[in-house]
């Protein structure tokens, strides 16, 4: 069984600047003649990476909500200029958009088990047409 990261996205107001800042870095990679692979930077290293890379993702939480997720492609550990050891985290260009999960802010990221994570919306059939602002609402509610 999979097992994933969740991770807030600091600095992304919605699911539209996290998939700006997607495209741009993919955009920039492609430039430079690599793969469109986005990559984040983290200081801790995952002890599991198997489990990791077995099908996991990366779930991103914006504003309080989980609302997407992308694949985990790879972890590559290093060190920086500083000489501190750091992890990347190689992720898919796709940003994948889940239905939305209630999540207290936290520091760095969490192991998130199989059981937990919220499903893509495309899975949830005409939920997916909702206004974002009212499938927010009634995740907070419990709802969805």
């Amino acid at each position: 069984m999979a097992l994933h990261l969740i991770k807030l996205c600091v600095g992304a107001d919605s699911l539209d600047d996290l998939r700006e800042w997607v495209s741009e870095r993919a955009m920039s990679a492609i430039a430079a003649g690599l793969e469109p692979h986005t990559t984040h930077t983290t200081r801790m290293v995952p002890k599991r990476m198997e489990e990791l890379l077995d099908g996991g993702s990366l779930y991103w939480v914006i504003k309080g909500q989980v609302q997407a997720r992308q694949k985990l492609l790879g972890i590559e550990t290093f060190t920086d200029v500083d000489g501190i050891q750091r992890c990347r985290l190689i992720l898919d260009p796709s940003v994948v958009e889940t239905a939305g999960q209630p999540r207290r802010a936290f520091q760095g990221w969490r192991y998130l088990p199989q059981e937990d994570v919220p499903r893509d919306l495309d899975s949830l059939g005409g939920v997916a047409e909702l206004p974002a602002d009212l499938r927010r609402e009634l995740s907070e509610l419990g709802l969805l």
